[in-house]
């Protein structure tokens, strides 16, 4: 009997586990590659409109060298994206019926559109427990994900989130979720998980199994807290994959940053206003770091502080291995007022923050200044629109290479 049950137990792994390796990818050859290609995209509410508005000019400009059918997912080995932008990664990167991609870029803000004043309603924000019940996030997500999990993504995807009972960061990619049942988590539940912004929404708990059928259970918050700008996370993982030998580019080896191509693309964040100092946070008690004037001083540290240490890492390794221009951040620093907010989601603010993703478009390729803490243009890379165009033609032309091969 006991040999039995081992029996079925093994089964009913191996079943899941070809569940998951019998989902191809969309389209994507098995070729060795010239280049790996990551997509990141940073947390911020709803914000994700301005990497929202870059994503629909990057999808375009590949449309017009491969046609009308072009899709993000097509073209990124890896995306990874934090709270908004994990969510945003599960729109251009989770099947459809017909197994293409559930959103274009350029429905990603009509997204935001529809449903953030419902997300975010200005009208009934809770005086207890998180400012939002999260009652229309949840359901929302469930609709469009349905019982899709990790594992089927269309492209390998990784979204940090942050498990408040273990105290420890937890990253959920598809890589892990086909080979370990127990990440193989509906892509939904990540997806409300990472987007648990402390304060904002309500911690999300939910359970998968292990391979022998035991509870594995995840007591998750907003993957922001860990890596609210998940570039490193991504790079991390392809290296990881190399060193591994598991990875599908085996044509690459560690260190070969001239051959891996990163787009990181950021929310926004405030316009340095010098809003806090040492002599009034030095009268904060627990809740002053919590809530000051209506501000969120230590969420705003947290972030902002992850997202640029981020920038500055990879940058800095880029640059020292001479593949600066492999790596390309797209941020604006200069918030202010309402468009700084995470969840002002009026039709007005919204339609501020697309402007904001269109005006960075214009502006030049810039790098985070470590010692003054500001994005400086880079001579002689031009805007972020043409920067974007040259990444699009190395995409489309990495891609016909793996096609033709």
């Amino acid at each position: 009997m006991k040999t039995c049950f081992l029996i079925i137990l093994l089964l009913a792994s191996l079943v899941t586990i070809l569940e998951c390796a019998e989902k191809p990818y969309r389209k994507t050859p098995t070729t060795k590659r010239k280049f790996v290609t990551v997509l990141s995209i940073d947390g911020g509410g709803i914000r994700g409109i301005i990497p929202g508005t870059i994503l629909a000019f990057l999808e375009s400009k590949l449309q017009e060298l491969d046609g009308p059918d072009a899709r993000i997912a097509d073209y990124f080995d890896v995306i990874s994206g934090t709270s908004t932008g994990g969510l945003v990664t599960a729109m251009l990167t989770a099947p459809d019926q017909d197994n293409q991609p559930l959103f274009a870029a350029k429905d990603i803000n009509k997204f935001y559109l529809e449903h953030g004043p419902k997300i975010f309603p200005q009208d009934s924000a809770s005086a207890v427990g998180p400012k939002y019940n999260g009652k229309y996030l949840r359901s929302i997500i469930k609709k469009l994900l349905g019982n899709t999990t990790m594992c089927q993504t269309l492209t390998d995807v990784i979204i940090p989130t942050f498990d408040i009972k273990l105290l420890q960061p937890i990253m959920f990619s598809t890589t892990d979720a086909k080979v370990k049942c127990s990440k193989n988590a509906l892509l939904a539940d990540v997806c409300i998980a990472t987007s648990a912004a402390p304060t904002f929404f309500p911690a999300h708990y939910f359970e998968t199994k292990f391979e022998d059928r035991k509870t594995r259970s995840f007591n998750l918050i907003d993957g922001g807290v860990s890596a609210n700008n998940p570039t490193q996370v991504a790079i991390t993982h392809v290296f990881n994959e190399i060193f591994k030998g598991k990875f599908k580019f085996v044509d690459i080896k560690p260190m070969d940053i001239e051959k891996i191509l990163v787009l990181s693309l950021g929310t926004g964040t405030a316009k340095q206003e010098e809003k806090y100092n040492a002599s009034t946070a030095s009268q904060w008690n627990a809740i002053g770091w919590v809530f000051d004037k209506g501000a969120t001083p230590l969420i705003d540290v947290y972030s902002a502080s992850s997202t640029d240490m981020v920038d500055i890492q990879v940058s800095s390794l880029f640059q020292a291995l001479g593949a600066e221009k492999n790596y390309l951040r797209i941020q604006d620093d200069s918030l202010v007022g309402n468009t700084s907010s995470v969840d002002m989601a009026t039709p007005k603010n919204m339609a501020a923050l697309a402007k904001v993703g269109n005006k960075l478009l214009k502006k030049s390729v810039a790098r985070v200044n470590i010692d003054v803490g500001l994005f400086e243009p880079v001579v002689g890379q031009g805007t972020n629109a043409r920067a974007l165009t040259r990444f699009a033609k190395l995409l489309s032309d990495e891609r016909k290479t793996r096609l033709a091969n």
